[in-house]
């Protein structure tokens, strides 16, 4: 998840930020005409193991879409003006986040959006700045939850209609594990280079 010599700039980065952006307003622009949202994840259901990577490409109205849009462009920019491997990071939360909730969430339900992504990515953000305890990584971690910190508390609640709250849950999880393994192996690089 980490490489030390991975230095990297939003300048560099901003183009696949956009790219993966606009790839899940083109799937919703699609999805207006092919049934894609059968596509979306049900927990312990098989047949839709695959959700596990579709789900966050996947939104139900415009409401949905804008409500995850923009916290994903700012997290995603966050994460790469970072030292972490902004990619393996993604993936890393969208298939844990992703498998927790095929395992896990409430059984009948189908989960579609990108706000495990974004619970992903905020809690990643807060806690690796507090576990790094370098100032940019902490100066992030505090504008992350001056910003996102309510909808983080509140959208885990599980008595919200139509809102999965289960998926922000395990996409939460997902942030903080990889968040852990990412400085815990930034420490034994340093430790093997000393």
């Amino acid at each position: 998840m980490t490489n030390p010599n991975n230095q990297h700039s939003i300048k560099q980065e901003l183009p696949a930020v956009l790219m993966f952006v606009g790839l899940i307003w083109l799937v919703f622009a699609f999805d207006h005409f092919l049934p894609l949202e059968q596509f979306g994840l049900i927990p312990r259901n098989g047949s839709h193991l695959v959700g596990i990577i579709t789900m966050p490409f996947l939104h139900g109205s415009l409401q949905h879409i804008m409500s995850n849009t923009v916290p994903l462009l700012v997290l995603l920019t966050l994460l790469a003006g970072s030292r972490a491997n902004s990619r393996s990071i993604v993936l890393t939360i969208m298939l844990l986040g992703g498998a927790l909730l095929w395992l896990f969430g409430r059984g009948a339900a189908l989960h579609i959006g990108a706000s495990v992504l974004v619970f992903g990515l905020a809690v990643f953000l807060i806690v690796s700045g507090l576990l790094e305890r370098r100032l940019v990584p902490l100066a992030i971690a505090i504008f992350v939850t001056f910003m996102y910190g309510s909808s983080l508390l509140s959208g885990v609640l599980p008595w919200q209609p139509g809102v999965s709250w289960d998926g922000h849950l395990f996409g939460g999880i997902a942030g903080a594990i990889a968040a852990f393994f990412l400085v815990r192996g930034k420490q034994m690089t340093s430790r093997f280079r000393s």
